[in-house]
């Protein structure tokens, strides 16, 4: 089967399509066919070295499809469900074996490519505006890279709790699609000062909550945007890891916390994974979150859709298609 392996720790240049064996469905596990995978930013950050990973490896942490076998002891799954998981890597190939305490049926009216597309950045979403931190209808609140693929689903999903969302996005062109989103503030990081800007928007206050995947280039806006006892939420590393900083600067910035949460904390057992997709897909369903998949690419094509991705040229969520 075709997969798309990352030879070692680089750039886009180091993911190579190969022909692999396919995988076969042992003790516990299911075979999913893809009929797509999910493009997200971890994917680079394990690509890059960032994260540690052991090479050659095959990267991509979802994928949604139909099952192809089912092994054995398994009783939840049967050949030809409609399927989806993530958080575990392998997915960047046409077929994946995967525990099935790990794998998902996907409601009617969830298309594979749907699935796919948002499932990560979904229950991400949801972990950090439920979890993580527990928005109240009425506050302010501050997403970065707005009409990226996890921010495109935080808007919306804040927007329906009732939330202000001040979003920051980097060109006039996503400016348009995060106020489509639901965005009553949109500030464009690149040009304009944005904790000055949240200061302005709030009357001084600052915001209780900060989401913040952008890491490096957008640290010193976020800590400075924050309201006294609000909370910091450092999610992703687009531009690069936040640097070493002291932890007295959280008090100087209005005894503020600091997290750096990961979905797979908050998915640990099988109850909080099913909690965190229903709650999602049922935004889906409600229409309160609608999923844009704003690129396609085939799977052979693996290292220009990283290459889209790191250039800040896709928005929206993003599929590989097999």
């Amino acid at each position: 089967m075709l997969a798309i392996q990352a030879v070692r720790a680089g750039g886009p240049d180091v993911l190579e399509p190969v022909q692999i064996d396919p995988p076969v469905a042992e003790e516990g596990q299911v075979l999913v066919r893809h009929e797509a995978i999910g493009l997200n930013y971890i994917d680079t950050y394990q690509r890059s070295g960032l994260y540690p990973m052991r090479f050659p490896a095959v990267l991509g942490q979802e994928g949604a499809g139909v099952v192809g076998a089912v092994g054995p002891g398994v009783s939840r799954f049967k050949v030809g469900d409609r399927v989806a998981y993530s958080g575990l890597s392998g997915a960047y190939a046409e077929l994946q074996a995967v525990p099935a305490e790990r794998v998902l049926a996907l409601p009617a009216g969830v298309s594979a490519e749907v699935a796919a597309a948002s499932l990560l950045k979904g229950m991400t979403a949801e972990f950090l505006l439920r979890r993580c931190y527990s928005l109240e209808a009425g506050e302010t609140i501050l997403v970065h890279a707005a009409a990226g693929g996890v921010g495109t689903i935080l808007v919306q999903w804040a927007k329906a709790m009732g939330a202000t969302v001040i979003g920051t996005v980097g060109s006039e062109a996503k400016a348009r699609v995060a106020r489509q989103l639901g965005c009553e503030h949109v500030i464009l990081y690149r040009t304009e000062d944005v904790a000055k800007r949240v200061r302005e928007i709030t009357g001084g206050a600052g915001v209780p909550v900060a989401y913040d995947s952008v890491g490096k280039d957008t640290f010193e806006g976020t800590l400075a945007s924050i309201a006294r006892r609000g909370l910091f939420v450092s999610f992703g590393n687009a531009s690069g890891p936040v640097p070493a900083f002291e932890p007295l600067r959280l008090s100087r910035a209005g005894s503020i916390y600091f997290t750096r949460p990961t979905l797979f904390d908050y998915a640990a057992t099988r109850p909080e994974l099913e909690e965190s997709a229903s709650a999602f897909f049922g935004m889906v369903a409600s229409g309160a979150v609608k999923v844009e998949i704003g690129q396609r690419f085939k799977l052979a094509d693996a290292r220009k859709a990283h290459e889209a991705l790191e250039g800040r040229e896709t928005i929206g969520a993003s599929v590989l298609l097999p």
